[in-house]
């Protein structure tokens, strides 16, 4: 008998064909996620489950499954939704989706920075407001790129790959990171604080830990340049969205880019009301070629501890393939 594997959302369709090929499949076809006793109830008994960022992966979850789970393939980088040390404990691989996302996120990040920079948004709001305008010298003048300062709080893949888009946009990159500075990095390493204080745009990329956090919170923003923006798309709570709205609105920063927000799906709603604001519904990894890579992966790891019996390259925890049911 084929494996049985679940999936918590509509994926594209290059990769339900692979999954149908190798696995007794269960898919959940919908855009938005299932209900929680519906994924409960759904993933019982399952071999190996396909999870999305809004997926809580807990003890509940794991215990509801039963001990023949053997895998969670993360459909994303972060893996912050998914209590590793319980699938540790329990002989369980976690796997995510690394490298493949990390060109279409970079992308974004420079695209909402100049949307941000340049009152692209602002400016196509005015113009379906239907308000009157015409062009003169002083009209929505936003601001360049060139010459400016670009700081990125984390250089990762996503960090290091905006770090050099920005640079073609003639800006100067410094970055942070909790680990000092890393080798063979021609950037310029400084602290989180003179990284606040100097940059002309803070960009996140830090991943979600209890650490990060509201790693921005009221007195980072306090300490940033009046005239700096910020721009995150990494986790929505890295960013204390209660203090960020405070700090747009007393203009303590000129403005903020979001592409994730703290209770995703929710919207603060002091965010919607500020022009200096651009919003959007995490794309950052919304290309055609991007989900369906993301989707391949996880489907590699599937298949690897399913039916080839061994650690997948894009586990998080390869330690517990020693120990995993297969093994035992």
């Amino acid at each position: 008998m084929k494996p049985s594997v679940y999936v918590s959302r509509r994926v594209p369709a290059a990769v339900v064909a692979e999954l149908e090929q190798l696995f007794a499949l269960t898919v959940f076809e919908a855009e938005h996620p299932p209900a929680r006793e519906e994924l409960l109830a759904a993933v019982a008994g399952k071999d190996g489950v396909c999870t999305m960022l809004s997926d809580r992966v807990d003890d509940e979850l794991l215990d509801t499954a039963g001990p023949q789970l053997r895998v969670v393939a993360n459909y994303a980088v972060g893996y912050d939704n998914v209590d590793v040390d319980a699938c540790s404990r329990r002989g369980v691989v976690v796997a995510n989706t690394p490298g493949v996302l990390t060109e279409a996120t970079a992308e974004l990040t420079l695209t909402l920075l100049l949307d941000l920079a340049r009152r692209v948004s602002e400016g196509d709001r005015l113009l379906r407001r239907r308000e009157d305008w015409i062009w003169s010298p002083t009209f929505m003048l936003g601001t360049g790129l060139s010459g400016k300062v670009l700081g990125v709080v984390g250089l990762g893949r996503i960090g290091a790959r905006v770090a050099r888009l920005a640079e073609a946009f003639g800006m100067r990159v410094v970055y942070t990171s909790p680990s000092g500075p890393k080798d063979g990095v021609r950037f310029a390493f400084v602290s989180f604080d003179e990284l606040l204080r100097t940059a002309d745009v803070v960009s996140l990329h830090c991943p979600l830990t209890p650490d990060t956090r509201h790693l921005i919170g009221a007195d980072q923003l306090r300490s940033m340049r009046r005239d700096a923006l910020l721009v995150n798309t990494t986790r929505g709570p890295v960013v204390d969205e209660d203090a960020l709205v405070t700090a747009l609105r007393a203009g303590e920063i000129a403005g903020a880019a979001l592409d994730v927000f703290e209770h995703e799906p929710a919207v603060h709603p002091g965010l919607l009301e500020l022009e200096n604001v651009v919003l959007a519904p995490h794309l950052g990894s919304a290309t055609r070629e991007t989900r369906e890579a993301m989707g391949m992966l996880c489907v590699q790891a599937l298949r690897a501890v399913l039916v080839e019996r061994r650690c997948p390259e894009n586990a998080v925890n390869p330690a517990v393939a020693d120990v995993a049911p297969a093994a035992r």
